[in-house]
Formats: C-alpha cells, structure tokens, sequence
C-alpha cells in the first residue's frame, strides 16, 4: 500500500467545487503500467473485495443493494445510480458520485502518462464530505461521527485504491 500516496486535487478535478465550498476534501493516487480506460478503473474500483464488503451492508442496513452488472453499467456511463449513491458529475476521464442522503461525495479520475518506459496511468481517489449546520449555533460542522471515522476513513481510503489497483493489474 506504499505505492498509495495523498496529494492536492487537480485544478481539474470535479471534487474540487467542494473543497472551494469549505468541505472536507482528500485526494489518494498511485500510478500503474499499461493504459486504462476510465471504464476500466470504475468497474474494478467498485467490484472489489473490500468494496462489495461495503455494497453487502449498504445492502442490509439502509436497503441499497447493488450488483456486478449494475457496476458495469455505470462504468459504461448506461445508468446513473448504483447503490447508495447517484451520478454527480461526469467526464472522459472522471466521475463524481453523491450519497443518498447528500453528505458525502465519491470521486474517481484517470490521467494517461507517457514516459521513456511506456505508457501508464495515474489512478486518482478522492471524497469529500459535506458540513451540515448545527441547530443550536447555526455553525457548520462535519459531525461528531466524521471526527470519530476520520482515521479509518483514511485507512479505508488507501485500501480502496490499493484494492482497485491490484484489480487492475491482475486485469492487464
């Protein structure tokens, strides 16, 4: 998980309305050999181990089920709900996803680089998750259970996209 590191957002990055809004905003990235299509890096991203752990409970504890085919069509761009989550935005090379209940956002984006030893790609993860005004002070805070989850967020994170690239790898 070494090959996982954090980094700023892109200027380009759809993610990045939210950090200008005053979100919390991460970013993860590593690189892999070969060239993959953003279709490619969605699919394996969501079809993971560790991922369809996390569809299995948003399944059973909010009645989100999703599939492998459901995956694949919203890697193809066929549809623009999958689980707990619907289509944002999206681009050639990005894809922006939104939680049921608007908090948190999902974030997914290729970048293609050519160097002296062939062709790779930069693999980009990031979320953002969105304050809520509290009632008695009228203040944004981002919860009590975000300032509780922070840590493994970030530990989750950096398996998610270790995760989707081993896929990938074991793909190409």
């Amino acid at each position: 998980m070494l090959s996982i590191k954090t980094c700023p957002l892109p200027d380009h990055a759809l993610l990045n309305t939210y950090k200008q809004n005053g979100a919390y905003t991460d970013c993860y990235t590593t690189e892999i050999s070969g060239a993959v299509t953003h279709s490619q890096y969605v699919q394996a991203f969501y079809s993971t181990a560790i991922f369809r752990l996390e569809r299995l409970i948003l399944k059973w504890a909010v009645s989100k089920p999703s599939s492998d085919a459901q995956v694949a069509l919203l890697a193809d761009g066929e549809t623009n709900i999958f689980a707990a989550w619907s289509v944002e935005g999206r681009s050639e090379n990005q894809l922006l996803m939104c939680d049921f209940k608007n908090r948190t956002r999902s974030w997914l984006m290729i970048e293609p680089i050519e160097s002296e030893n062939g062709s790779k790609t930069r693999l980009y993860f990031g979320s953002a998750v969105v304050p809520m005004k509290k009632s008695k002070t009228g203040k944004p805070s981002l919860g009590l259970i975000f300032d509780a989850l922070h840590g493994f967020h970030l530990l989750y994170s950096v398996a998610l996209l270790f995760s989707a690239k081993s896929r990938l790898k074991k793909l190409n």
